[in-house]
């Protein structure tokens, strides 16, 4: 959780950043599997589920701005709300639900690791989770300030080349699958956590019917 926070921290490509970012987020499933109970394990096992949506929609974002312009430095990010909005709203969503924002799916799936820890007893493992958490919003919200504000007027060449190809083919209107598999994972980050009761309860009953659970 620590080293993959801090060196997300010092990227400048966004595919390296989420890279780390991942090496965290295993640290958080983690804490999951060492309660060794079964609540631990379904919430394991939702966190999972719902990192899935959350870094897919992600790495789709950060693909297609990547094959529209050649670049994936994080830099080169600054002003794309102005260019292609609903891209910039994907991205900005399913960062902030990774980062365990509230009220988004990142969120209700953290809570419920981070609680099944506490009970377990591993407090000092749910304080750095928490405090690690936090880290991860700096950068991803440093990323965030960067697509939606604009530094000068001058547009740098893949900004420009961007503007080109939107103009001839509109954002999430062509037949792409990315485009799809962003929209997909997008309502996911989002939209999730609000079935948390019942999706927890789906998979504590499937794992209790488990051979490692039958007594």
């Amino acid at each position: 959780m620590i080293l993959g926070n801090l060196v997300a921290i010092t990227q400048t490509s966004m595919k390296r950043m989420l890279a780390y970012s991942s090496i965290s987020q295993i640290g958080y499933i983690l804490i999951g599997l060492i309660t060794g109970d079964l609540k631990g394990y379904a919430s394991m096992t939702i966190y999972v589920f719902f990192y899935i949506f959350m870094n897919l929609g992600t790495f789709a974002c950060i693909i297609l701005y990547s094959l529209r312009t050649g670049t994936d430095n994080i830099r080169d990010y600054a002003g794309l709300y102005i260019k292609d909005p609903l891209l910039s709203f994907s991205l900005t969503l399913c960062l902030l639900s990774l980062g365990g924002l509230p009220p988004l799916t990142g969120f209700f799936g953290k809570l419920y690791l981070f609680w099944c820890g506490w009970q377990s007893g591993f407090y000092l493992l749910v304080f750095i989770g928490l405090i690690t958490s936090v880290i991860s919003l700096y950068y991803y919200l440093k990323i965030i300030k960067l697509i939606l504000t604009k530094k000068n007027n001058e547009m740098n060449p893949y900004i420009q080349s961007y503007i080109a190809y939107i103009i001839a083919s509109p954002t999430f209107f062509s037949k792409n699958p990315v485009e799809f598999i962003i929209i997909f994972c997008t309502l996911g980050s989002t939209f999730l956590g609000i079935m948390i009761n019942p999706i927890f309860s789906f998979f504590e009953n499937s794992l209790s019917l488990s051979v490692f659970f039958i007594k």
